[in-house]
């Protein structure tokens, strides 16, 4: 005779794997936030502040020193506009390109995974520097009078373009660097001139051809451009190409993870 029985229920521990990568991801972002600001003063509140203050002294003395910004009335607003974008850019490709190194013990555990470690430093670094943006905005806003019209649409696009780029160029840095380290300080010269290759301080439309078209090569351009486009009405900014930024993206993030996927364990043996 068959057995008809019903199975017992589940227990609660039967459903925890569903949950996994979500707990894993918020306990990871939980232990970064520990390690790297729980020892400082003034804590976490402090990875907040430092930045900020810091981006508010260089506005105040590049507004001091340039009277007459490239477009519109305000050195603050044009200057903000395009760092606090590029500023993303960097933070996020730095933070990922360190996921393999910063979580190497973790890796060992079953339950966490290498996708895990990226997504909790994206996570933090992206809530971090979204927030810095929010108040050094306002303040911007607030103290001068810039004769901007907010684009929230191109602004937003300009954010999602630079957190992109940033985990796309991250993720095939930390290949590079797991792999060669003197790649991390080759790389830190390399990014040294972005600033001003990257529309952060100059307008590249500004400078005669050839050399403006060889800077729209550089995806950076692209998105100080769709920012600069999201605070001034009048700047048509044509040469703005979200695909060309997204692409690689795609790319550069597809060969990375795929390259990290396949040889972490090896990286994490050297």
């Amino acid at each position: 005779m068959a057995d008809t029985s019903t199975p017992p229920p589940l227990t609660p521990r039967a459903h925890l794997p569903r949950f996994a990568t979500a707990r894993a991801i918020t306990a990871l972002i939980l232990r970064e936030m520990i390690t790297s600001y729980g020892r400082s003063p003034g804590g976490f509140l402090w990875a907040f502040l430092e930045p900020t203050l810091g981006l508010l002294v260089m506005v105040a003395v590049f507004s001091a020193g340039f009277r007459s910004p490239p477009i519109g009335s305000n050195f603050a607003i044009f200057f903000a506009s395009g760092l606090l974008p590029f500023s993303m850019f960097m933070a996020v490709s730095a933070k990922v390109s360190q996921s393999l190194n910063f979580s190497r013990q973790l890796l060992n555990f079953p339950r966490v995974t290498l996708a895990d470690t990226i997504l909790a430093r994206l996570i933090l670094t992206v809530m971090i520097n979204l927030t810095i943006s929010c108040v050094m905005f306002t303040v911007i806003l607030t103290v001068f009078e810039t004769r901007t019209i907010l684009d929230l649409p191109r602004i937003t696009m300009s954010y999602i373009m630079a957190i992109s780029l940033g985990l796309g160029i991250g993720l095939m840095n930390a290949v590079l660097i797991s792999r060669h380290q003197i790649w991390q300080s080759v790389w830190s010269v390399i990014t040294r001139p972005l600033v001003l290759l990257s529309g952060v301080l100059i307008l590249h439309t500004s400078l005669p051809e050839p050399y403006r078209t060889w800077l729209e090569w550089n995806p950076l351009v692209h998105v100080t451009g769709e920012a600069r486009r999201g605070f001034y009405y009048s700047y048509h900014g044509d040469y703005v190409s979200p695909q060309y930024v997204f692409g690689i993206s795609l790319v550069t993030g597809v060969i990375g993870f795929l390259f990290l996927r396949r040889y972490y364990r090896d990286f994490l043996e050297r």
